[in-house]
């Protein structure tokens, strides 16, 4: 957090500035309502990592299930006949298949 956000969050939960001391003062009261929002800021923060996550999980979900169509329709072409057709095929899985795994890595 920086100082200008715990100022304000000071400001909101009642405790005074004195301009001569350049210090806040506060009572019991003013430090469980400052207490209070800054829970709640980190509550925000952590339930937006919760959500960043749960969507990125969400993505490796679905490019995984793209992955295996790809790879299902791939190996649905009859080509086993045409050697240079399945050389290129299985170049292509394992091309796909290592991007994959460097995403993963990244």
């Amino acid at each position: 957090m920086k100082q200008d956000e715990i100022i304000e969050m000071a400001r909101q939960a009642g405790m005074a500035y004195e301009d001569d001391t350049d210090r806040y003062i506060a009572n019991i009261d003013d430090l469980q309502d400052f207490a209070k929002l800054v829970a709640l800021r980190y509550e925000k923060k952590i339930s937006d990592l919760e959500n960043i996550i749960c969507q990125r999980h969400w993505d490796v979900l679905q490019e995984r299930e793209a992955c295996a169509e790809l790879r299902k329709t791939l190996s649905a072409i009859p080509n086993r006949h045409v050697p240079q057709l399945q050389l290129a095929v299985e170049s292509a899985l394992d091309f796909y298949a290592e991007r994959i795994r460097a995403r993963g890595e990244a």
